[in-house]
């Protein structure tokens, strides 16, 4: 089943009577929301490159046996919140107890930490399971979670395109992406911010439907009550949609997302103004004479119960660990500045208030220089990967049987695929402004507010896997523009021909491409020369 891009109401007849326009079938078509079931074994092919998805990040995950990058923060402090519930300092040696596989060194004096608790607390569900003295235990969650987003995404892509061959392609896509895949296999943060911003978006795409085909069964109700066409009081500002569960659970993973690193906020506030937009035009398409004011008072005020003040609670408690302490770094804080700080609220949130203002602050003013820092403005072009490992071990040593080998993990993602994103995105806008097309507008809307504001910091010390919380949004872009080249069933069978040759060619030269830079997204052993052949630009070493 291909994608197409046709209006909303290019389902509903062109000639209706009164009476029928408001029967919930039509109101259904004419909201976009009517019955697509999924074909036969439809979920077969994105279920297969799921698994794919699994082997591909669960495969030698312990290898490389070293603690990598920034694990040497987010291991530490998981063990930390497994064994004492806050984040404790370590002392110099503690990653080769890590490696040796006996962490020692933590010290008793709490640690200063910049990121919430959410991500570290999945890192030590991980340990939990598999042990803290091993690489499998602290990586475990971050390939589970890598694994459960391809899978989002494929949800994502069928909520929005009613395509098979649009998920299967985007959660493909997705899948052997070396950005993605060498973000998976780590014990770093970003994977599950990416993972909770995306369960987000899926949870209200899911509210998005559902709330329409309320809203078309309680107008056609309504409708049938007076003799087929809805009162006009009734229709004056349409029916209250009750309790929202798909946005209630949309708030909850909103705020798992800003209790891993609070740049979810600028994801947030967008997720916020979409659903209420969408509210607002549905209520428009079904005829309701306010759906300004209505989707503002009837669907706006709840929307920012469940996203914002919802979402507040559930923050808090991701700090349940630290509150919950005495000795946590800042938790006296209240205590120690009886007049500083927001004075009416509870001591203890008066020092997580205080906190979060110099988290912040320290946020704003990092501008350290790092060798593999990149600005914003590269990420696209992948102009400045970041280099997590590096090793270059020596005939007959790790298996090298030439004179010199290298062993290295480069986060680079696939150039085929990023490159291509950038020609997406031009095609998408164009689409979005063209045709108005709701899922492409959604698509970059949600992709520019990701990535447009990491331009406002032009001083600020930033890395390329920063672009992995919004690298869903762009292979959904994506995905859906292959979809429209391989063409509608109404299409002829030529025109569809072509079109597939032409994606098949893509997904296999995109395929091709990941297995050539595998190697180095998983720190295999091979000739310097081999090393030397991927690094196509002398930035990416």
């Amino acid at each position: 089943m291909s994608t197409s891009t046709q209006s909303p109401n290019s389902q509903v007849p062109r000639v209706v009577s009164a009476r029928d326009a408001f029967t919930e079938k039509t109101l259904r078509a004419r909201l976009a929301v009517a019955d697509i079931a999924l074909p036969a074994n439809g979920w077969l092919a994105p279920f297969l490159v799921v698994v794919l998805a699994g082997v591909m990040r669960f495969w030698h995950l312990g290898y490389p046996n070293a603690v990598v990058f920034d694990e040497t923060y987010y291991a530490k402090d998981a063990y930390s919140l497994l064994h004492f519930g806050y984040e404790r300092g370590w002392s110099e040696g503690a990653n080769d107890s890590f490696v040796a596989g006996h962490p020692t060194g933590i010290l008793s004096s709490a640690e200063y930490v910049v990121h919430p608790p959410v991500g570290k607390w999945m890192i030590a569900f991980g340990m939990m399971l598999f042990g803290d003295n091993n690489p499998v235990g602290w990586r475990f969650s971050a390939a589970l979670i890598g694994t459960l987003s391809v899978a989002l995404v494929a949800i994502a892509a069928w909520q929005l395109f009613r395509s098979v061959s649009v998920a299967t392609v985007a959660a493909f896509l997705i899948a052997i992406d070396g950005h993605h895949f060498v973000q998976s296999r780590f014990a770093l943060l970003d994977i599950f911010l990416m993972f909770w911003l995306l369960a987000t978006f899926v949870l209200l795409l899911a509210d998005r439907t559902h709330a329409r085909r309320k809203l078309a069964s309680k107008i056609a109700a309504n409708a049938r009550e007076n003799g087929g066409i809805p009162a006009d009081s009734f229709m004056k500002f349409g029916p209250i949609l009750e309790f929202r569960y798909w946005r209630f659970a949309a708030g909850i993973t909103a705020a798992l997302a800003a209790g891993v690193k609070w740049n979810a906020l600028f994801f947030i506030a967008i997720f916020g103004i979409l659903t209420v937009l969408w509210d607002m035009n549905a209520r428009r398409i079904a005829g309701v004479k306010n759906w300004l004011l209505a989707g503002i008072v009837k669907d706006g005020i709840l929307a920012f119960v469940y996203m914002i003040i919802c979402g507040i609670f559930w923050y808090v408690l991701t700090w349940s660990g630290w509150l919950a302490s005495s000795t946590a770094y800042h938790r006296n804080w209240a205590q120690e500045h009886p007049g500083e700080g927001v004075q009416w609220l509870p001591a203890p949130l008066r020092s997580l208030w205080e906190y979060h203002v110099s988290a912040y602050t320290f946020h704003t003013g990092l501008s350290s220089e790092h060798t593999y820092m990149s600005p914003a403005w590269k990420w696209l072009i992948l102009a400045r990967p970041t280099s997590y490992y590096y090793e270059s071990p020596k005939n007959g040593i790790d298996g090298c049987t030439v004179d010199s080998c290298s062993s290295a993990v480069l986060n680079i993602g696939n150039p085929l695929i990023w490159w291509s994103f950038i020609i997406a995105a031009v095609f998408a806008l164009a689409i979005m402004v063209i045709r108005r097309d709701w899922r492409f507008t959604a698509l970059w809307i949600v992709f520019a507010v990701g990535y447009f504001p990491w331009f406002l910091y032009p001083h600020r010390t930033m890395f390329f896997f920063y672009a992995l919380s919004f690298e869903p949004y762009m292979v959904l872009m994506l995905a859906g523009l292959l979809g429209l080249i391989l063409g509608r069933r109404s299409d002829s069978v030529r025109r569809r021909k072509i079109g597939l040759w032409v994606v098949g060619i893509y997904l296999i030269v995109a395929l091709l491409l990941s297995i050539f830079f595998l190697p180095i997204w998983t720190a295999q052993v091979i000739p310097y020369e081999h090393w030397r052949w991927r690094m196509w630009f002398d930035a990416w070493i």
